[in-house]
């Protein structure tokens, strides 16, 4: 039986609730942006300390750009808060125009941070204001949507890049020293077998009848997985050590040409963040004792493949972790926990532990496009498509990602030797 088109009044109701939600969730994105914001100085938030990374100042005014730009710019009542702002807080969009150069982003002392605040709270007034009449239209609905995801990406970005800031300063300052200190034990690594399958893999489209997903997650498709067994956890720092102890970053056999390379130039011999003694870490709570059942974090890729191939392992593909993931509840140490560090998952398990958060999980996937794939249409179609270059796909959500941003067929894309995120790795190898 074929299903009737909504009547225009349950269209309506339909659209009214759609927006009340928004707004509920666009005050509580907001809200966590702010939260996290809050222990960092003006002087912090200008601090722009690699390329890579950007000033808290600059998170705070480009995610508030983006709603400037993309929905009330739509609206023919709109005036700009600050027409050369847009030259200043544009990211990479090539197609709404010239923007500030990105590594000389530390450069912009004005703005001053209480400017930007007042920017955000004009932008959200005016955001909220629509949301609650009820009149915007369905597309621009769309985008808020977008939105609030895009700020969640950043949220996580503001903690990774102050933490990196705080480090490179002398001073070792902590970003808050109240953060809980929470210690496991890990369980033994076990393997865990699955047979040749065909798996269903991706989301549908944007916007999708089962919620949000970005277009590099689509079109759903089906993809032959082999026989294969994945690790029950993450590798530990523990395991880590091993690796170091056995000499893995003076052995260039267990290391890619480029990685070897990258190794030698700059002079790595243990993860980002650990003392030479391997014995502490430092943190968003400043220095402490590294635990060492702990997942390892803030590893480049190159540094993950390099274990996985002394391992006598391999790093999953993005098919084989998604598969897995997809019979799992999203659930784990996310940002909504506060902890903002990896921890190890309780003994009692006995299926695959800390799939989602905790740390991103490299794969041996290359970032490219699925089958059939299509960017969203007009500028936004800039948000994924063009940087599926010489990246490598990460799955799971780490310790500051938020939860609800999470999902099973989420794709995270970085370079090969990125190694300031929350990134880890789990084993994986083929079936006989």
């Amino acid at each position: 039986m074929a299903m009737r088109e909504p009547a225009p009044a349950d269209a309506r109701v339909a659209l009214d609730a759609r927006q009340h939600d928004l707004a509920r969730r666009f005050d509580a994105v907001r809200a966590r942006t702010a939260t996290l914001a809050a222990p960092i100085s003006a002087e912090d938030a200008m601090v722009q300390s690699m390329e890579d990374a950007s000033p808290t100042k600059w998170h705070l005014a480009h995610t508030t750009w983006f709603f400037e730009r993309f929905v009330l710019a739509e609206m023919p009542e709109h005036h700009a808060f600050d027409p050369a702002w847009d030259y200043l807080f544009n990211s990479y969009y090539q197609g709404v125009g010239p923007m500030h150069a990105r590594p000389k982003r530390g450069l912009l002392s004005r703005p001053t941070l209480s400017q930007v605040a007042a920017y955000r709270d004009t932008v959200e007034t005016r955001v909220r204001e629509q949301l609650r009449r009820g009149t915007m239209a369905a597309h621009l609905l769309d985008i808020v949507e977008l939105g609030l995801q895009h700020e969640q990406q950043h949220q996580e970005l503001l903690l990774t890049d102050i933490k990196h800031a705080f480090f490179s300063n002398p001073l070792h300052p902590a970003y808050r020293d109240d953060l809980p200190v929470t210690r496991g034990e890990a369980a033994g690594l076990r393997w865990i077998a699955r047979s040749e399958s065909i798996a269903q893999i991706g989301h549908a489209p944007w916007p999708g009848a089962c919620g949000f997903a970005s277009d590099n997650e689509s079109p759903r498709h089906r993809a032959l997985v082999p026989a294969h067994a994945l690790a029950s956890r993450p590798v530990s720092n523990a395991d880590f050590r091993a690796f170091i102890a056995d000499g893995g970053y003076r052995t260039a056999a267990v290391w890619l040409s480029a990685g070897w390379d990258t190794v030698r130039a700059r002079g790595w011999s243990r993860p980002l963040y650990w003392n030479a003694g391997m014995d502490a870490e430092f943190t968003l709570a400043g220095w402490r004792e590294l635990d060492p059942e702990a997942p390892a974090c803030h590893l480049s890729y190159y540094e993950a493949e390099a274990f996985a191939r002394w391992a006598g392992a391999r790093l999953p593909t993005e098919f084989e972790w998604e598969q897995a993931a997809q019979a799992l509840p999203v659930a784990g140490n996310f940002v909504d926990s506060d902890h903002l560090h990896p921890h190890a998952a309780p003994c009692a398990s006995t299926g695959l532990q800390q799939m989602f958060g905790d740390v991103w999980e490299w794969t041996s996937s290359a970032y490219t496009a699925y089958p059939g794939y299509r960017p969203w249409p007009g500028t936004l179609g800039e948000y994924n498509g063009k940087f599926m270059d010489a990246q490598w796909v990460l799955r799971g959500g780490s310790c500051a990602t938020s939860a609800d941003h999470m999902r099973a067929s989420y794709r995270n894309f970085f370079p090969s030797d990125a190694r300031w995120q929350f990134a880890g790795l789990r084993l994986a190898k083929d079936s006989a």
